[in-house]
């Protein structure tokens, strides 16, 4: 019986044998959803259809040994963010007018061009400004581990489905955290890659696209993919053919030597839970008995740069809620209209100041690392200084004047344009998962991954994933 869940190099090898076929892996996925569904609300515009008349080319190419790449014929997600041509965007909202998009964004362009078979669309709350799975669009997604948890977000139904085992690659965006929160909380990998490193479009300040997935070596099989050239996003990197097939061949023996700074105080927001903080030690421990040199890093970011950049979102924010027509603007989740509201107070020197202070953000992030022989390769966090929260809460504080409080950590490397990868370390005693947070010098993807890889065979192996309910 075809596993949902498999894992991509698994896939390929089986369709290659011809041990499984891309239909027959579908509609096992199709029906494990169909068991999960009703209890998550991870998925929006599932067209099963579609997805059936594309598994049968990816069949038919394994078949006559014609792979288009390694993840044809591997289910995938794709947050309802990006762009899928003739399907709707509602960025989470209700005050969305619902037009079908007229072609593939980057991300999505190159799963097609890859093989992969797209399932349907994840879940995100109104214009990705929470960190939960509350829309005033979609149903209200879950937490797989415990329903009553929330999955985080924006990159909501995407970090459930990874959970849940909507197959093996669900694909978020980032701009403070959106794939490492939900990845986190969810018990899954969450990797926010360089910026420019996959091609996005329409690109903005600090927005990132990247994979979610159960394991390490299938975040690097999707960026493989994900991060080949698409000339509409000018802010791309230049192309590079990069090693990913080097991230799951990679051992334990690879932290012998790299200096690593704990960061364990992100110097403003939350104060970070005493379980998060024992999942943290505890991850520094396993890396110092590989060899790894691990070493206190003071806080580098300030509250200043944090209210900074929050004003300047708010007032962005403000300015797309005044543009709606009145109707449509109440539509929106009260917490976001409640959170913009100060804006209307902001004149042109605090927009300046706020602005300022993603460059402030970045040079701190970047100088963390430091020079010489006081430099650190990789800084390890947590992702969130809080575990789960309850589903119906739109932030961990719940609070429109504590809205950014929990994203100290993510966010500095949104700003810095440096990679950053979340995986999971286990559950808390209350049934919670948690993770911590690998992130490097810019440009250093494969690095981060190869840490992020070795530090899982570190780890150990995780409780077993959950089940549908019945």
């Amino acid at each position: 019986m075809a596993e949902p869940a498999a894992d991509c190099a698994t896939l390929a090898a089986a369709y290659a044998r011809g041990e499984r076929s891309p239909v027959e892996q579908l509609q096992a996925v199709l029906a494990h959803v169909a068991r999960w569904e009703p209890h998550l609300a991870a998925l929006w515009a599932v067209d099963a259809d579609a997805a059936l008349a594309q598994a049968r080319a990816s069949e038919a190419r394994w078949r006559h040994g014609q792979p288009l790449s390694p993840l044809d014929g591997v289910p995938v997600t794709i947050k309802e963010n990006i762009a899928t041509a003739g399907t709707p965007v509602p960025l989470g909202t209700a005050a969305t007018e619902l037009l079908p998009a007229p072609a593939d964004a980057p991300p999505a362009a190159r799963l097609r061009e890859a093989g992969a078979v797209l399932i349907g669309k994840t879940t995100m709350p109104d214009f990705g400004m929470l960190s939960s799975g509350l829309s005033s669009f979609h149903a209200l997604s879950r937490n797989p581990w415990n329903r009553g948890l929330n999955p985080g977000g924006s990159s909501a139904g995407a970090g459930a489905a990874a959970a849940a085992g909507y197959g093996p690659l669900h694909i978020g965006t980032d701009i403070g955290g959106s794939i490492r929160l939900p990845a986190a909380w969810c018990g899954v990998v969450g990797f926010k890659p360089s910026n420019g490193r996959v091609p996005i479009h329409p690109p903005y300040l600090g927005r990132v696209a990247g994979p979610l997935a159960r394991s390490v070596a299938d975040v690097a099989a999707a960026m493989a993919v994900l991060s080949r050239p698409d000339e509409r996003d000018a802010t791309r990197l230049p192309w590079a053919e990069l090693p990913w097939h080097e991230v799951a061949a990679t051992g334990p023996g690879f932290v012998r030597g790299l200096r690593i700074g704990l960061l364990r105080d992100a110097g403003w927001g939350l104060a970070v839970d005493a379980a998060v903080a024992a999942a943290l030690d505890d991850a520094a421990a396993r890396l110092r008995d590989a060899g790894a040199v691990v070493e206190p890093l003071a806080p580098f970011t300030t509250t200043e740069m944090a209210e900074g950049i929050e004003r300047f979102w708010q007032l962005r924010s403000a300015l797309d809620l005044n543009a709606l027509p009145a109707a449509r603007r109440e539509r929106v989740l009260p917490f976001i209209r409640a959170w913009v509201a100060p804006a209307a107070g902001f004149d042109a020197a605090t927009a300046f100041h706020g602005y300022s202070q993603f460059a402030r953000l970045r040079d701190a992030a970047v100088g963390a690392l430091g020079a010489g022989a006081a430099r650190f390769d990789y800084v390890l966090s947590p992702v969130s200084p809080n575990g789960g929260f309850p589903a119906e809460w739109a932030m961990p504080s719940n609070d429109p004047a504590r809205a950014m409080a929990h994203i100290g950590f993510t966010l500095p490397y949104n700003a810095s344009e440096q990679p950053a990868v979340a995986v999971p370390t286990g559950l808390m005693a209350g049934g919670a998962p948690t993770g911590v947070q690998f992130a490097g010098a810019r440009h250093d993807d494969i690095g981060v991954l190869r840490l992020a890889r070795a530090f899982e065979q570190l780890r150990g192996p995780l409780p077993a994933w959950p089940a549908p309910p019945g």
